[in-house]
């Protein structure tokens, strides 16, 4: 199960390790100091920066770490190849889910991996119960394997262009995608990938409690799209938002393997 409840998680939070993964685009949320603020019982800070590869041309970038350097950072955190994970977070961007796309990437089991459906933000609207004391972690000697089916680089989307082998949708809102509004980031030209659809990550998510819409009518956004080939790509702003469309996409279609331009506009649109 790709996404649980914060009742499944409430009653069973002695059975799996929680991941607290926020991530925020705005420059005043200092994620780290909000968990140790609050977080759910035993739950795991994960840093999202930290745990991704900043490169110095593109420093804010989410590229995937060096397979040495997760299996170091997951080890420290104390999980184990067999644990079952529960990701949440409290970003609008529902970050978590680029931890869940880097967990199943790095060869975690995508059956022990899940996130919850409204993460803090229902959690919290529920009354259910949030601490600030900190998480005892016993390290671990965590392996990973690298899966590279699942990314895309700059290379591929150009090619990408003329070939058509695959569709592009951007998880960013329309009018940054239309380039009708700057990019939060220096740097970075307005506007979008040649031929790439929009599909804004906050039309597939209900705003009230930040779960994810019913099944049915997720179907019918991304069958809005007009999509005509047998392979989708996300793409975003730097694959965060894009992570979330792609776990979007994979509840409306089981034999789907979540695939991101790992780049996204940050380097397509570097100027």
């Amino acid at each position: 199960m790709t996404l649980v409840t914060t009742s499944w998680l409430n009653e069973n939070l002695n059975k799996v390790k929680v991941i607290d993964a926020p991530w925020h685009l705005a420059k005043n949320r200092n994620a780290f100091e909000e968990y140790n603020k609050e977080h759910i019982k035993d739950a795991i800070f994960f840093d999202l920066d930290k745990n991704s590869n900043q490169k110095e041309d593109l420093p804010h970038g989410h590229f995937l770490p060096l397979i040495i350097n997760h299996e170091k950072s997951i080890s420290k955190m104390g999980i184990l190849s067999t644990d079952k994970i529960i990701i949440y977070c409290c970003s609008d961007l529902i970050s978590s889910c680029r931890a869940w796309f880097q967990f199943i990437y790095f060869g975690h089991n995508p059956k022990l991996v899940s996130i919850l459906d409204g993460g803090m933000k229902k959690w919290k609207l529920e009354g259910r119960k949030v601490t600030n004391l900190k998480t005892k972690i016993n390290c671990s000697k965590y392996k990973a394997q690298e899966n590279n089916n699942m990314i895309k680089v700059k290379s591929q989307i150009t090619e990408n262009i003329i070939k058509k082998k695959f569709t592009i949708l951007d998880a960013r809102s329309e009018n940054r995608f239309k380039g009708l509004e700057p990019e939060p980031r220096m740097g970075i030209k307005n506007g979008s990938i040649k031929d790439s659809k929009s599909l804004p990550l906050n039309e597939l998510i209900n705003t009230k409690d930040n779960t994810f819409l019913d099944k049915k009518k997720l179907k019918e956004m991304f069958n809005s799209k007009g999509i005509n080939t047998k392979e989708i790509v996300m793409s975003c702003g730097s694959s965060v938002s894009a992570s979330s469309l792609a776990l979007a996409y994979s509840l409306i279609n089981d034999d789907y393997m979540p695939k991101i331009y790992i780049g996204s506009w940050t380097e397509y649109g570097k100027k």
